[in-house]
């Protein structure tokens, strides 16, 4: 999918072979701390309903060693996979992210994949150190290698982003200037196959955008292989039928995006 990658000063650039620029405002350190003290906070919230639960459920049944030990795996949980889950099934988001309107992609611009979103968070650890050891029950992370690789990468990664190949950017409300009409029965039939609670999420619409804004420029074979890239993803994640045109998905997808209301069906 990419040709090019260009970075312009906190953004980068994504260039497809097709010559269609998808423009992206990097989020440095200080950006993503408020997000990531949200979530720690949520984690924490978490594991004291946790404790409280296995204090009165094993403590009733004298088994607190076994209470110990489910607390053990349920903050190992909460600490590796917390971020990895969110990620995975919430497009590159945890709720620290969606509130901070950051979102963790692939650098060529592609949507994160679940390998790459669990391993980013378990190398996490790594980030973390040097750590200092209170007691022990506490340890103290001081984040100095991530802050530190953050710092001099020019995409801002960390350690586990190096190693996963992504990036976090801020999410910007796309620009709606003139959002154009497509009346055609091909693009009213496609939409009306799209789930009715299915709404692209702000990244996608400005691709979208972008895309029927240049649409006028290609011819019917050309628009099948530029909206291919996206409309092959779209069409599996919709579960519509493998011969859907990617043209009148990706056209329809955009109707979704800037108009916010499914046709009505048949």
């Amino acid at each position: 999918m990419v040709q090019t990658l260009e970075q312009l000063d906190s953004r980068i650039r994504v260039v497809t072979p097709e010559n269609i620029a998808f423009e992206y405002r990097l989020a440095g350190p200080f950006w993503r701390l408020p997000a990531y003290l949200l979530d720690l906070l949520i984690r924490l919230a978490i594991f004291g309903i946790l404790l409280v639960c296995a204090l009165f459920i094993f403590g009733s049944l004298g088994a607190m060693e076994v209470g110990i030990l489910v607390l053990l795996l349920g903050w190992l949980v909460l600490a590796w996979f917390y971020g990895g889950l969110f990620e995975t099934f919430w497009n590159g988001q945890t709720p620290g992210k969606r509130v901070m309107q950051l979102r963790v992609i692939s650098r060529d611009g592609r949507p994160v994949s679940g390998l790459q979103a669990v391993l980013r968070n378990i190398l996490r650890v790594v980030d973390a150190l040097p750590a200092y050891v209170l007691s022990a029950e506490f340890v103290l992370p001081t984040y100095l290698v991530g802050l530190t690789s953050a710092t001099c990468s020019s995409h801002y990664q960390r350690l586990g982003d190096l190693a996963c190949g992504t990036i976090v950017v801020i999410e910007e409300r796309p620009r709606i200037r003139g959002v154009q009409s497509l009346d055609e029965p091909e693009i009213d039939a496609v939409a009306a196959l799209i789930p009715a609670g299915w709404v692209p999420d702000r990244s996608l619409s400005n691709a979208l955008s972008q895309y029927v804004a240049r649409r006028k420029f290609f011819g019917p074979a050309r628009r099948t292989e530029i909206a291919g890239h996206v409309g092959s993803l779209l069409i599996k994640k919709l579960a519509l039928a493998p011969e859907t045109s990617y043209d009148a998905l990706l056209c329809a997808a955009y109707q979704r995006s800037f108009h916010n209301e499914p046709p009505n069906k048949p």
